[in-house]
């Protein structure tokens, strides 16, 4: 399940990507299986651990593209201090990373340091109108009621002033998943962890159904979400990009 659209972000065969805070490698797995060198970045060396064992199992079953060797770094990882130069990276994905962290602006800074002058970013988070909800209706779900919980809601416009402190332009915007801002929003009446709650297990499955796109339930499904996504999408994705003749 994609939030960032790879043709946005300007991705090419052989760019070298940033999955910052990869989490189970959704987008890391999809720049590889693209082309691209990717680098999985997270502060969970556990997850690291496993987005490295599939990493190698689609190259050695021809699943990802001609550009030779993978890295993920596990070396507890902090976005607000990555361990890479300067003008390292073509592409940098940060797919709902920037709610969880102390300093987002700090951590925009250091996408701006990473990235080279020409290359962009894909910014996802939580939209506003969805993640209002959410906190109403559960402490549970958010900090500090929960370790390691959203810290902050996002406006499109906080993110892009975000942005351009940084010294990036940012540039076009959508929004994703809005089936799933409803099954959110009833996982918080419920309790957040309640999975199996009747009507949460039930809407997982018209959730698994859209992923799968197993028909016709698929076919409805996506066609819902892009109907619905403009208003209830669960997701923002803001794409910038670092200024030519910049350091």
């Amino acid at each position: 399940m994609l939030t960032v659209r790879f043709d946005d972000l300007g991705l090419q065969a052989d760019d070298l990507l940033l999955d910052m805070g990869c989490g189970a490698g959704r987008h890391a797995f999809e720049s590889f299986r693209l082309g691209a060198r990717t680098v999985a970045f997270d502060y969970s060396a556990a997850e690291l651990k496993d987005v490295g064992g599939l990493f190698a199992a689609m190259q050695a079953a021809g699943e990802a593209g001609t550009t030779p060797g993978w890295l993920a770094v596990t070396a507890n990882g902090d976005a607000l201090r990555l361990p890479f130069a300067d003008n390292t990276f073509d592409r940098i994905i940060a797919s709902e990373v920037l709610e969880h962290v102390s300093d987002d602006q700090q951590a925009l800074n250091e996408v701006f340091r990473v990235l080279k002058p020409g290359g962009t970013l894909a910014a996802t988070v939580p939209a506003w109108l969805p993640e209002q909800i959410c906190w109403a209706l559960s402490e549970e779900y958010h900090a500090p009621f929960v370790e390691g919980g959203h810290v902050r809601i996002y406006r499109e416009a906080t993110l892009r002033a975000r942005m351009r402190q940084a010294g990036l332009e940012p540039r076009g915007a959508h929004h994703a998943h809005a089936l799933h801002s409803p099954y959110w929003w009833l996982k918080c009446a419920v309790g957040p962890t309640n999975d199996q709650h009747p009507l949460v297990k039930a809407y997982h499955q018209v959730l698994l159904w859209d992923i799968a796109q197993i028909q016709p339930m698929g076919w409805l499904t996506r066609a819902a979400e892009r109907v619905l996504n403009p208003v209830l999408g669960k997701s923002i994705v803001v794409y910038a990009r670092k200024p030519t003749g910049t350091r």
